[in-house]
């Protein structure tokens, strides 16, 4: 399969979710050289943030990423189109009648990668990945794919990149 130019984003669950679930670095060593080999061809990539996040664990996978994947984590920083986006993806998710104040500090709380992924994959171009699921009549979170769509940011979850991108294991 000859995958698509747009580049795949990585949000944190898309790590964690298969470390402590189905891909376990044990059981499935081909997915992890899967993430690896098309992030070197330039098909995957993540952000900082997404970084911080899976780095404060300080387990298995946190070692992974520092030794496998750690140059494939983009900065988020000092990039006006970025920066831009990040305000308009905060700006909506205040703008939203339906969440709690709570769901809105949440979502944009420094340590909090999900608006600064959305942002990255609006400014520069990118499907985001993510195993949060669309929750459109939820409160009390703000999920990934809802934003996304609020900006016409392509998302999809882990096992569609992977059929898209013709990974076998």
């Amino acid at each position: 399969m000859n995958p698509s130019p747009l580049p795949y984003l990585l949000d944190t669950s898309v790590f964690i979710e298969a470390h402590q679930r189905y891909y376990g670095f044990d059981i499935a060593p081909g997915f992890w050289e899967a993430l690896l080999r098309y992030a070197q061809q330039g098909y995957l990539l993540s952000i900082d943030r997404v970084s911080d996040e899976l780095l404060r664990q300080q387990d298995e996978l946190a070692k992974w990423v520092t030794k496998h994947f750690a140059g494939y984590f983009l900065s988020t920083k000092k990039d006006e189109s970025i920066l831009d986006a990040y305000q308009a993806v905060i700006n909506w998710a205040v703008s939203e009648k339906r969440y709690t104040q709570a769901a809105k500090r949440e979502f944009a709380e420094a340590t909090n990668a999900d608006a600064w992924i959305v942002a990255y994959a609006r400014a520069k171009g990118c499907r985001v990945v993510t195993q949060e699921v669309s929750a459109p009549y939820s409160k009390t979170t703000i999920k990934i794919p809802d934003v996304c769509q609020a900006f016409n940011v392509a998302c999809i979850n882990t096992f569609e990149m992977m059929r898209r991108l013709g990974i076998r294991l």
